[in-house]
């Protein structure tokens, strides 16, 4: 099987969704938006009254998962095809259904995608285990701030996980990012712009917000550019990172 080949298959098994923000876009200066105008997200709000896992389970048993495309995520299904992404050992934390774990994996390159879902999990299980690469990839209901694996990863893919997290845990995002990359790993991060709105999920998002964090760890980003195969409704409010930090960084 040839790098990038599950992509071609994989758009029969996966079906159409409406993707977060998708209803009467409203965009703010500088090509941001707020979600919040999208009624799903305001569904979505309503269920993080408490605990931030029991909210992220309560919004996949009740199917209120306005950021799942229904398909990878098309920059990854070309970058997946380009060749450009490390090999070895990679981790798509926050994965929901996993489109783009399955995107991503090849004889090449293992994935796992990590969800603190449990229903989340079984879906992406039951629609992926008899696909053609399904040798290559693995689903996990794990916390990702307190999993420890059992080797790090050349490659770790974020995209509507930092978001999704309540700001006050961003500088643990990236410790454990730290954590989890090889010394000569990369961060790959698809940053939905979002700014002057209330609350969240998903929370107000810029490019600073990253470096803040990651910065100080020693990573830095080698590529930072507009997103030119956003979906529609997400057009003009994304940017693609890449991140590669220090060797003599800490590690696991």
């Amino acid at each position: 099987m040839r790098l990038g080949e599950p992509v071609r298959w994989l758009a029969s098994r996966t079906r159409p969704r409406r993707a977060m923000g998708s209803s009467a876009p409203v965009r703010a200066a500088g090509g941001t938006r707020d979600p919040g105008e999208n009624p799903a997200v305001g569904r979505l709000r309503e269920l993080f009254t408490g605990d931030a896992a029991d909210g992220w389970e309560k919004s996949w048993e009740f199917g209120v998962t306005p950021w799942d495309l229904g398909k990878p995520t098309p920059v990854i299904e070309h970058l997946a095809r380009s060749g450009t992404l490390p090999k070895g050992r990679a981790l798509v934390p926050g994965c929901g259904m996993g489109y783009d774990v399955v995107a991503l994996a090849s004889p090449e390159r293992f994935v796992v995608g990590l969800d603190i879902s449990d229903m989340a999990v079984k879906k992406a299980k039951q629609w992926s285990s008899s696909l053609p690469n399904a040798d290559y990839f693995t689903f996990l209901a794990e916390d990702f701030f307190k999993w420890i694996p059992s080797e790090q990863f050349d490659l770790i893919f974020d995209y509507t996980f930092f978001c999704a997290l309540d700001p006050s845990l961003r500088v643990a995002w990236a410790e454990t990012v730290n954590r989890l990359l090889k010394p000569d790993g990369e961060l790959l991060t698809l940053i939905y712009l979002i700014s002057d709105q209330e609350g969240g999920p998903p929370y107000n998002n810029t490019v600073a917000d990253y470096q803040k964090v990651l910065e100080p760890l020693g990573l830095k980003s080698v590529l930072m550019e507009d997103n030119e195969l956003a979906i529609k409704p997400r057009k003009g409010c994304e940017k693609i990172g890449r991140w590669k930090r220090c060797a003599h960084q800490s590690s696991l």
